[in-house]
């Protein structure tokens, strides 16, 4: 079974390789930043099926990929599930402050527009 898991490793940058504009990018999408946000809450990895997005599967996987890409997550599995965890030493050591700052910026905006922004729903549509 070892050869299973080396054949579903999943490619991460490595901190040399993150960029700050990919990270920006990735912050930038409503639905990416709540998945940041989330994970950000609980301190611990979540499987993707945790997250209930306002997107399709694909979109899902989609965002799950920029994420991973960018450096702000890295993913592993689990059996069959795909686990997340913010990479949040890494990007602090390269861009001090700036995940805090990000998330600070979402909480409060939530809290000025009295919902959470960054998850548009259905009625937004």
């Amino acid at each position: 079974m070892p050869e299973r898991d080396t054949a579903r490793t999943l490619a991460h940058p490595e901190p040399d390789e993150i960029r700050l504009e990919g990270v920006l990018h990735a912050l930038s999408d409503p639905v990416r930043l709540s998945i940041v946000r989330d994970l950000a809450a609980t301190g611990a990895e979540l499987s993707c099926s945790h997250f209930d997005l306002p997107v399709t599967k694909s979109t899902t996987t989609h965002h799950f990929r920029v994420l991973r890409e960018s450096g702000v997550v890295r993913q592993t599995y689990r059996g069959t599930a795909k686990m997340n965890g913010l990479r949040r030493t890494e990007l602090h050591t390269l861009f001090p402050g700036l995940l805090d700052g990000v998330l600070l910026a979402a909480a409060a905006e939530e809290a000025r527009l009295g919902h959470r922004a960054s998850a548009p729903d259905a009625s937004s549509a």
